[in-house]
């Protein structure tokens, strides 16, 4: 497995965004950086943690960091995971074709919706902006980080 400094191009918002909130957190599409970065801010944070991951090697490498507050799931099919809970901060970093879909599930249930590679068109997210009140496009690094919001507004952002 390969490792390239901007699979973390999404830490300061993501940060920014973790130490704002303070409820339960989706990741959709566990990862090198993300996964351990979650994992250690809601132990800190006493947060609930939801991973969810359908490649075996990124379920592999994550699972270690199971835990009471952090559960960790395979997912064969992200149609059959029920979206339908409240959660404060979803972070998605997940399939290619799956990810417009889930920020589609969780739009109107999350109260900050972050989604990494935000500057990528393969991923359709142009097709699920037009669902969101608030919206913050964090261009500083490359892949682009943004935060999707109906409940919050987002200005407070600027700051990262």
């Amino acid at each position: 497995m390969q490792y390239f400094t901007n699979y973390s191009s999404h830490f300061a918002v993501l940060t920014k965004v973790m130490t704002a909130s303070g409820g339960p957190v989706l990741e959709v599409g566990m990862g090198i950086f993300s996964t351990p970065l979650l994992h250690w801010l809601c132990l800190d944070q006493d947060r609930k943690l939801t991973s969810l991951e359908s490649a075996e090697k990124y379920y592999k490498l994550n699972r270690r960091f199971a835990s009471p507050n952090h559960e960790i799931i395979l997912i064969k099919d992200w149609d059959k995971f029920n979206f339908n809970s409240t959660w404060d901060v979803v972070f998605v970093d997940n399939d290619d074709q799956w990810r417009a879909p889930v920020v589609k599930k969780v739009a109107n249930s999350a109260n900050y919706i972050v989604i990494h590679d935000s500057d990528d068109p393969t991923y359709n997210y142009e097709s699920i902006f037009p669902l969101f009140k608030y919206q913050y496009h964090y261009t500083k690094a490359q892949p682009n980080t943004s935060v999707l919001s109906n409940t919050i507004e987002l200005s407070w952002l600027d700051e990262v």
